[in-house]
Order: C-alpha cells, then structure tokens, then sequence
C-alpha cells in the first residue's frame, strides 16, 4: 500500500522546491530511505516531464569508504561525481541515519580527505551554486530518539513540519525581513552567557522558504568577515563528524574565534576549528522562523529552522551572501532564544527586531508563529 504523505512529501520537492522543468535533468541521492519514497520522486520527476538519475547509499557503506580513504581514491570518486554533477540541472538528497554517531570513530584525517576530495569539490564548487537543489533528512528511529518522542509520534510530526505549511505564505512574510537585513549596518545579540556585535553591511539576505531544505523557515546572510566581536554562547547541542558537542561557547575578536569551549569536546572543537585558516571566522548567520519546529532534535536540518532561533556558521560562506571567507567547514550551530530557553534580544542599527525569539517590529509580526497557526 502507498503511504500517500509519499506523493504529498514527493510532489512538494519536486514542482516547489527545485520546480522541475520538461526535460531537466534531476540527481536524486537517497541514503537509507525507503524504496517507495524513491519510487515516488521518480514518479514525481516524471509527471512534470522531468528526467531522473538515482543513486542511493547506505550509511555503513560509505562509513567503509571514510574509513579506508586515500588521497588518489576520494579523488578517483570526487572526479566521477564531479561528472555527474556537472550533467544535471538539479539536485534532491534524502538522508537517514539509523545511527547519528555512525562517524564518531572515523581518523579526522580522513575525514578531512574525503570532505575535500568529494564533498567540497561536488557539492560546495557545483552542486550549491549551479544546479537547483534541495536536501532533507528521513525519519528514521534514531531521530524519533534524538526528539524523545516515538517512531510513530515522529513520523506524524516529520510528515507536517516538512509537508504541512504554507511555503508560499512564508515567502510573502519574509520580504520584510530581508529587506530589512539587506539594509542593516550592525547587530548585536543579547542572551544568557551572549553579548555579540557584528557588521552585515553589504552582504544581502537570502529568505529560505522550502527551495533548499525541507523543512525551511529562515533568512541568512554573513556578517563582515572581521567584524565580529564579543562573547556567544550555544544552547541547543550540535552534531558535527558524528560528535555531539554541548554548551559550545566562543569569544570573538576581529571576526576571529580566539577561544571556543565545548566541555570535555573541547579539545575536539578546536582540532575542527584548526581545520584551515576560514574554520575560525563566520560564513553565515541566520534567523528561524518555522512555527512547526519548535524542540531540538540533534539534526541541523530542523534545529536551524526552530522559530525564535538563530545559528552562527563557523566556516564556509555561501556564494549568494558571501563575506569572502572559504574554508572545508561549514557548520551551523543553534541558540534558542524563546523565553523557556532564557531569553534574549536583538538589534538592527540600536533597533530591537526580536526579543524573547518574538519579532516586536510590526512589519515583521507575520513571521511569529501564530500567523502561521503555530
């Protein structure tokens, strides 16, 4: 039997995500997701005249590959991925994970190998800035567990949070905001252990309404490469390499992350902040703004999009809001800032925009969460 929140889920990546066009060419890159899923975006792709290509994984078996990795073989893969990355014109990855530590044990050299060879050559050099894209997570048990919530529960709420919200309202309500960050000079965030001053002048603001990820909800932009000073502290934990890391905290001076804690990770954090030069400044910072979203689940996918949030990216920035600073890192990391979660503020130009993860200004409000039912 079709589970018909397939066709639902399918359909939605399909015609407004990436909207498909007659004769495209789609990439869909499955790793341990249900055939029938699959089965349904292909059907999806077709229906709209589109043409698919398919490759699924399993996470053991490129855990296999991490863990054997040479430099001459991640290069061999990153050059026929670079091939067929270069042959479509869009792109849609579903990733589960039956296990979210599946890679905590892997040698961080190579690691770094295939995030070079592989992972940064295809998907940030081409994938990201040529083709039309979208990725998601699959509701596996062991994000039902991350969520404290059951399988059956989870899947239920995964299924409404990516497929049940108005996508073209949330276009219409984020105008505001983006304008409104594209125009800004400075911010400053306030919140327990935070007090944070950064520059966005110039860099644009790029809303996210359901055409990259699912779920979505936010609206980005980077701040001033060296511009960045002050204190942040994270309260939502993060998953990087298959480490969870809790309580991150940072000190900023000139852009730069000159102190970073993270408990007894700490000494971890820092080797991945020692990546390369870029891992120590901001790519990109975001405000979230899904009404479905609402607790951390462990899943940048989700954390990121909770309303009332917002997350700074240690690492890479993004071509389309780009402060000039690259780097193998690109990882975005959470602070909830509604009021059961301590609270906080910030300012546009000495302006308060957002307090307690509520927008106070009026043309702003339409993002609250009870504009969209949340």
């Amino acid at each position: 039997m079709k589970d018909s929140r397939f066709q639902i889920l399918a359909r939605l990546l399909v015609t407004h995500s990436i909207n498909v066009q007659p004769g495209e060419k789609v990439l869909v890159e499955n790793t341990d997701v249900p055939t029938e899923f699959t089965v349904a975006l292909i059907e999806a792709i077709g229906e709209v005249g589109g043409l698919s290509l398919v490759i699924t994984h399993q996470q053991q078996v490129l855990r296999s590959l991490i863990k054997n990795a040479t430099e001459e073989q991640m290069k061999t893969i990153g050059d026929i991925e670079t091939v067929r990355m270069e042959a479509v014109q869009c792109y849609i990855a579903v990733r589960g994970t039956y296990n979210s530590s599946e890679y905590s044990d892997l040698p961080g050299d190579n690691m770094a190998i295939y995030e070079k060879q592989w992972w940064h050559r295809v998907h940030s050099k081409i994938r990201v800035p040529k083709t039309k894209w979208v990725v998601l997570r699959w509701p596996h048990p062991s994000m039902a567990q991350s969520a404290g919530m059951s399988t059956e529960a989870f899947e239920d709420f995964y299924f409404r949070v990516c497929g049940g919200v108005d996508y073209k309202q949330m276009e219409r309500a984020v105008e505001p905001l983006q304008q409104l960050m594209a125009s800004t000079d400075r911010v400053r965030i306030t919140g327990p252990g935070t007090d944070l001053s950064f520059s966005i002048k110039g860099i644009g603001a790029i809303p996210c309404t359901g055409h990259r990820n699912i779920p979505d909800g936010e609206c980005f932009t980077a701040p001033v490469r060296d511009s960045v000073n002050g204190t942040l502290q994270y309260n939502c934990d993060t998953v990087y390499r298959g480490t969870v890391f809790s309580g991150v905290r940072f000190r900023f001076a000139n852009g730069k992350i000159i102190e970073a804690d993270a408990g007894g990770n700490t000494a971890k954090l820092n080797a991945l902040l020692d990546s390369d030069e870029g891992a120590r400044y901001i790519g990109e910072w975001s405000l979230g703004f899904n009404p479905f979203v609402t607790i951390p689940m462990r899943d940048t996918l989700f954390d990121e999009k909770i309303a009332g949030s917002f997350h700074m990216t240690p690492g890479n920035a993004y071509d389309i809001a780009d402060n000039g600073n690259k780097s193998q890192i690109h990882w975005d990391m959470v602070c909830l800032q509604d009021a059961k979660n301590g609270g906080g503020k910030i300012y546009f130009d000495d302006v308060l925009i957002r307090e307690n993860g509520i927008f106070t200004l009026p043309e702003l409000q339409s993002l609250n969460p009870e504009s969209f039912g949340g």
